[in-house]
């Protein structure tokens, strides 16, 4: 009798490198590969074989979800986004056309990370269609594309011919799809007018999207969301990771501590 899904994650913790390689490799118990992926990106495990396996994953076709969907390849699409390794990137270019809706969200997100500026093409070809074919699926609970991964993946990758692909997006009827689209649009165009719009978006009536906010103004850097940021009504914890990625960013520069890291810095002391 296989081991419940609980009891393989609980083992997980204890694996070694090895014992994580060989779960991956294996084919008999799926839950015990899934997890196996998950490990090798938790601990950002950097070993060829490792990398190997999991790129071979991204072709599985044994773990099947109910819904006809690919559990073990958008986990190892996710652990390779963690690895650094741009070796998986024409695994991962791949994984862009996969039939699960997932599997090309967590490469599309996996593809930013390692700023894998060759996958924009592929990106690019999932906004075919524009805003008109942004629409919801039947039965599904997300829209035919990831398009908030493909939209953040285009804004970090500084896809700038993708500006005028990007801009309608601004309008869809999902608000994460706007935030997309507008911290997309400061990245690629520095116009303050779309830091301004995600700035807006933290006084939104729904935490979830003030939430995301929080997520995005601290992506791009914007420096004028510091003080909206420590006002928004949300975890102090989410606002300390904006105002975290906000000081990184505005310190690779500067060359010294200047009035604006400082008024960053005393803004995450108040909220420790």
């Amino acid at each position: 009798m296989q081991p419940s899904e609980t009891q393989v994650a609980i083992a997980a913790e204890s694996w070694t490198t090895e014992q994580a390689i060989a779960n991956l490799q294996q084919t008999d118990d799926p839950s015990t590969r899934y997890y196996a992926a998950w490990w090798l990106g938790r601990f950002r495990v950097r070993d060829d074989r490792g990398l190997e396996a999991l790129i071979e994953a991204l072709r599985d076709t044994i773990d099947r979800s109910p819904g006809g969907g690919y559990p073990l390849r958008r986990n190892a699409a996710k652990a390779l986004g963690k690895l650094g390794d741009l070796r998986a990137v024409p695994a991962l270019i791949d994984s862009l056309t996969c039939a699960d809706y997932y599997v090309r969200e967590s490469a599309a997100q996996a593809l930013e990370a390692l700023g894998a500026s060759q996958a924009i093409p592929g990106l690019l070809a999932l906004l075919d269609g524009g805003v008109e074919a942004a629409v919801r699926v039947p039965g599904k609970p997300h829209l035919v594309q990831p398009y908030d991964a493909i939209l953040e993946a285009l804004g970090a990758l500084k896809a700038t011919d993708a500006i005028e692909l990007v801009r309608p997006f601004l309008e869809h009827d999902v608000p994460r799809v706007r935030f997309a689209a507008a911290r997309a649009l400061y990245q690629l165009t520095g116009d303050e007018q779309y830091g301004d719009r995600l700035i807006a978006a933290l006084r939104s009536p729904e935490l979830q999207l003030r939430r995301a906010a929080l997520m995005d103004v601290g992506a791009i850097g914007y420096l004028k969301a510091v003080t909206p940021i420590a006002e928004t009504l949300a975890e102090n914890s989410l606002k300390l990771i904006a105002l975290k990625g906000i000081l990184e960013h505005h310190l690779a520069q500067i060359d010294d501590l200047d009035e604006a890291a400082i008024e960053i810095m005393t803004q995450m002391d108040n909220l420790l």
